[in-house]
């Protein structure tokens, strides 16, 4: 392998950790520099209880957990365990959460962890020590347990040592240099380090490591409430640190782990700390660890009470002494993970708790040294934030609020309620005026729903499919009325925030897009096309819509600000292609319906006349004095026609369609019905459906590969896993029960044998029936053609669709 000076900033179990999986990897010339003494360093790793819960909703956080626990367990030593596998128990003093523990079992078993719900009574026999009046349940995950991450550091160091990595401690960075717009060295208090690639693992110094460089790392130190108790009598004979399952009482915001004869308890239950970096004093300087503020019994007195009446024997044991200790928050609660669009070379491995910590070492040394990692890492991109969420104005209030609702039950509609009215299109005065109620989407405010369209509720009453439960929170019939009404007239969807929205242009513009795609993308003038970029590995970057405006003009929609980072990263620095983000000035609407044909034959322009409506066409072109960029396409097995504008156009637009769809009964419709439409025509979506782990011929898009072209990024990979057979199969599911509206991520069983997830679900009303995507194995998937999935601990039956057709 090609070697690189990595310099690594950050001595903490993230940075020794990178260290270690790049020595694994064949690394060889990596320094690890720190501020303060080695290992101990005063980060969060000195003071973080270590608790490793796996199981969350999000897969990648889950992955990165149970990868960690295997590094920690192969890291341990009889003498010296840097992991306790004494399992989990999370408690439900309320019936919503011991649903969503039902809920969470689920996810567990989709993400491939054992996890068990457990009645009042077994969760007594689990911990002894609990209270179980007032539990309706739990949840036991086995493999979960109590990290200790000093010692891995420990083993790893020394391994790493061994491959000739150099650890500098008491080593200040004072200045990172950037030539050219790529990092080149680190300025430190002991000398400088040259550096072909430069990872930041600062932990919550990290802002002030991306100062450095121009980088925004858009985190917030917390404060966080921790205690030690003295002894238990319960475990007064207790010889080993950890035996007791960890357990987390949610309701109370409170979690507790064994320190050998007492417990540790950390309490999200207090009023929010948030600490700026200049009130964080350097190692040396402060009485404490610069990660530890002093505590505040105050803040402590009601988690205590709740504590006691959860475990009674607190009471006589009383607290030994507690801290504050400082870690890292995110706008929406994901690491900070890649390299620098900004500053080439520039890696950052930030907003990582030890939960994570070793997972995350290993991709992002996968990332470095392969191109990619295997483990899908968009959520975490450092790339993923538009100027607008790197602004401390979005991203600290964003934080705090993360941080207070982190115990809390968790609906994925459920709307943030800080650093809101960031991004509004042109057309948001007039969706107040309908009654939009609207969610944040890339920052976006974006109309879920219209109160307008209420009376729609009564003219289709006896169509839509009552929700109840989980499925109706965040939710109205609104919804479903806007989606029939579509299919039967026409509706008018706001789609600006959709996608990021790039001009590609100049000369090479075609070559840099045909090594960029695995389609042909030398199409004719006025032509759209959908492709795919694949990464490396071969694996899906993304679905990206091409549209050729000119012989060297193109305009391309990705998923977001991480495929966008990701195009402009492939250009090379002596390239005359020119790459424009035109997605802050353009806003878009698009016409959906039965009725959308007629309505536009009406507007006076001769592209809307019937014989020159062709399907994945575009044209630039005048709708009375406004300029549109028009794009017409098939959705839902209707006509659809996207028109883009410049934002000091879009509001006109906005009222000549509506004046124009009066006689058609034209409404403004929200992104759930638009959703909604989606699915029922069995159209796909990059990051819900599929994402980089997978290939096209898992997911059914093996034609839009075009192996004639001699190149594209990723094309020898995808040779290889073609012939190496796919590892999962997206099929198209039909719920028998039509009263079931499952959410996404349930899992897929064959018998008793989890075969897979649910992704993107939904209702098709010409069909009556529920439609549902999974990833499911292949073995599965050719024996079998009724599976069940499990939603809040019941199980539904569910038919492959016959003669389904996947469309993007």
């Amino acid at each position: 392998m090609k070697q690189k000076k990595v310099v690594i900033i950050g001595a903490g179990v993230v940075g020794c950790s990178t260290a270690y999986y790049l020595n694994k990897m064949g690394q060889r010339d990596v320094t690890v520099i720190e501020q303060g003494p080695l290992f101990e360093t005063g980060g969060s790793t000195s003071h973080a209880p270590g608790l490793v819960f796996q199981v969350s909703f999000s897969k990648v956080l889950t992955t990165l957990a149970s990868q960690t626990v295997e590094a920690f367990k192969a890291l341990s030593t009889d003498a010296h365990p840097s992991f306790y596998s004494v399992g989990s128990l999370e408690v439900a003093h309320t019936p919503d959460r011991l649903e969503d523990l039902k809920r969470k079992a689920g996810v567990a078993s989709s993400w491939g962890i054992d996890a068990y719900v457990l009645s009042p009574e077994e969760c007594l026999q689990k911990s002894s020590l609990i209270n179980k009046d007032g539990i309706y349940g739990g949840l036991y995950v086995p493999s979960d347990g109590i990290a200790k991450p000093l010692r891995a550091v420990e083993e790893m160091t020394s391994f790493s040592k061994s491959c000739g990595t150099k650890f500098y401690g008491h080593t200040e960075v004072t200045n990172i240099e950037v030539v050219d717009g790529e990092a080149r060295a680190v300025e430190t208090s002991a000398g400088r380090f040259e550096a072909d690639l430069i990872i930041c693992c600062a932990g919550f110094w990290g802002p002030r490591i991306g100062e450095m460089v121009g980088v925004t790392i858009p985190l917030q130190p917390m404060a966080h409430q921790y205690v030690f108790t003295n002894n238990l009598e319960e475990l007064a004979e207790e010889e080993q640190e950890v035996s007791m399952p960890l357990i987390r009482q949610q309701d109370s915001s409170i979690y507790f782990r064994q320190v050998f004869n007492g417990l540790g308890i950390g309490s999200y239950q207090h009023r929010p700390f948030p600490v700026e970096l200049n009130e964080i004093t350097k190692y040396g300087e402060a009485k404490d660890m610069p990660s530890v503020k002093p505590f505040t019994p105050e803040d402590f007195e009601k988690p205590w009470q709740d504590a006691i009446e959860f475990i009674p024997s607190l009471k006589q044991a009383g607290i030994k002494k507690g801290i504050n200790g400082i870690f890292s928050f995110t706008p929406d609660g994901m690491p900070l993970l890649g390299e620098s669009q900004k500053v080439r070379g520039f890696w950052v491995a930030e907003a990582i708790w030890v939960t994570h910590s070793a997972g995350v070492a290993k991709q992002m040394a996968e990332w470095i040294v392969n191109g990619a990692p295997t483990v899908d890492l968009e959520l975490c991109d450092i790339n993923r934030f538009d100027t607008y969420a790197q602004s401390p104005a979005y991203y600290k209030p964003r934080s705090i609020e993360n941080y207070e609702k982190v115990y809390d039950i968790h609906h994925p509609f459920m709307p943030p309620e800080t650093s809101r009215n960031v991004r509004i299109s042109p057309f948001y005065t007039r969706q107040k005026t309908w009654g939009a109620y609207f969610n944040e989407k890339a920052g976006w405010e974006q109309p879920q729903w219209y109160e307008a369209n209420d009376p729609l509720v009564r003219v289709y009453e006896k169509i839509i499919l009552k929700r109840e439960g989980w499925s109706s929170k965040y939710w109205s019939p609104i919804v479903e009325a806007e989606q029939l009404h579509t299919r039967q007239h026409i509706a008018l969807y706001d789609v600006t925030a959709t996608k990021k929205r790039l001009e590609i242009k100049g000369d090479g513009a075609v070559e840099f897009l045909q090594q960029l795609t695995t389609s042909n993308i030398d199409i004719p003038i006025g032509h759209v096309m959908n492709t795919l970029m694949l990464h490396e590995l071969a694996g899906i970057k993304d679905e990206i819509r091409v549209i050729r405006k000119s012989a060297s003009n193109f305009h391309v929609l990705c998923t977001g600000p991480v495929e966008a980072s990701w195009i402009q990263k492939q250009l090379s620095a002596s390239s005359q292609v020119v790459i424009q983000d035109v997605t802050e000035k353009t806003c878009s609407l698009r016409v959906i319906g039965s009725k959308a044909k007629k309505m536009l034959e009406s507007l006076a322009s001769d592209f809307f006349v019937e014989n020159k409506w062709v399907n994945q066409r575009a044209k630039e072109l005048l709708i009375g004095n406004i300029s549109v960029l028009a794009v017409y396409s098939s959705y839902a097995g209707m006509d659809s026609l996207e028109l883009s504008t410049n934002n000091d156009q879009g509001l006109q637009l906005w009222d000549l369609l509506f004046e124009a769809g009066r006689p058609y009964k034209l409404i403004a419709a929200g992104d759930r019905a638009l959703e909604a439409l989606r699915i029922e025509s069995f159209a796909l979506r990059s990051t819900k459906d599929f994402w980089s782990e997978h290939d096209p011929y898992e997911i059914g898009l093996s034609h839009m590969v075009d192996f004639n072209k001699s190149t594209f990024i990723g094309r020898e990979a995808l040779m290889a896993r073609k012939e190496n057979g796919p590892k999962l199969h997206l099929m198209t599911l039909i719920i028998d029960d039509p009263t079931m509206v499952v959410m996404g991520y349930e899992p897929v069983f064959d018998k008793e044998k989890v075969v897979g997830f649910v992704t993107s679900a939904g209702y098709s009303y010409s069909l009556g029936k529920g439609i549902v995507y999974a990833l499911l194995l292949p073995e599965a998937v050719n024996e079998n053609t009724t599976f069940d999935i499990e939603y809040f601990g019941e199980k539904y039956k569910a038919q492959v669709m016959k003669n389904s057709t996947v469309v993007v």
